[in-house]
């Protein structure tokens, strides 16, 4: 009888369930994200011009472990390094020091906003990977939702012979790589914590880039004011990496990808403030589009069930 108890309660207990997607929760750590990641692009152009992008790259990387280590070691300890996908870890940030490397050279040479632009295909290559290597489903809405944001990169990036140059060929080249990233981290999120995740990425980035720099060339900080600069790019984009690794782990790259364009607001008011960009008509539309997107994929998203419970 007992035996018979025992059995029928392990039925009625509930089976272990999946990673459940968190979508407007996600997106809400995306767009803080894209905030940050605005900020520390425009610091990161803005020391590219005196240090070589590998030193600009060192001096964030090591900034951002510092403040992760702040933020994820006291709560977890030297335990959030245990993994048993060591080899996954280093491929994933193989290809995160390739992308922030193409990131810098092409923001070297050209404007802020050209650079985010052409990097807004990124999320579009995330999607299709994600649905190739993840077998996610990326859905009707979405898929138009993303049709739609692709058109709206179109008119930001307005393509054609005379905007093409040698800038642009590290832009795309980082789209590509950074939407391979982006799948990635949510394929490993599966199994790995968004603590897990972010540490390993602080460590390997900043050993990478620091075996970079006899290669590409090192001075040591002119001024106070470039210190500050230097290691401040890190603690905001160490804030902003955890964030984007935290909306990856709650939600697909379908639904994420409109919401990254809204590091092209930030970077049109960044541009003009410290550039003198002005923004043309093409990029205002194009960003019109491309939010407008975004809005509907939340309000899609947040009416299709109920959040789960904390």
């Amino acid at each position: 009888m007992g035996t018979q108890v025992t059995s029928d309660a392990a039925q009625s207990r509930p089976a272990p369930s999946l990673r459940s997607d968190r979508i407007p929760l996600g997106i809400a750590f995306m767009m803080g994200a894209t905030l940050l990641f605005a900020i520390s692009q425009a610091l990161s152009k803005l020391e590219v011009a005196n240090y070589s992008f590998a030193e600009v790259l060192f001096f964030r990387a090591f900034g951002s472990l510092l403040i992760c280590a702040l933020l994820i070691l006291p709560r977890g300890g030297l335990a959030v390094f245990r993994t048993q996908r060591f080899g996954a870890h280093a491929a994933r940030n193989a290809l995160q020091t390739g992308s922030q490397s193409l990131m810098l050279i092409a923001l070297s040479m050209m404007p802020l906003a050209g650079v985010v632009a052409i990097n807004f295909s990124a999320p579009l290559f995330a999607a299709v990977l994600a649905a190739i290597w993840l077998r996610e489903k990326i859905g009707t809405a979405r898929a138009v939702a993303l049709v739609v944001g692709f058109f709206g990169v179109l008119l930001v990036a307005s393509p054609g012979a005379s905007s093409f140059s040698v800038g642009a060929i590290f832009a795309i080249a980082n789209a590509v790589t950074y939407g391979s990233v982006m799948t990635v981290v949510r394929g490993m999120s599966a199994t790995e914590s968004v603590e897990t995740l972010t540490m390993h990425q602080m460590v390997f980035l900043t050993v990478f880039f620091a075996l970079a720099l006899p290669i590409f060339g090192f001075a040591w900080p002119a001024n106070s004011t470039d210190w500050l600069i230097l290691l401040g790019n890190g603690v905001l984009n160490g804030i902003g990496q955890y964030w984007w690794t935290r909306a990856l782990s709650l939600a697909p790259p379908a639904a994420l990808g409109p919401y990254y364009y809204f590091l092209l607001v930030w970077a049109m008011i960044l541009g003009f403030l410290m550039w003198g960009d002005i923004p043309t008509l093409t990029l205002i539309a194009g960003s019109a589009i491309v939010v407008g997107s975004g809005l509907f994929l939340l309000w899609h998203e947040s009416g299709k069930k109920p959040l789960p419970a904390d």
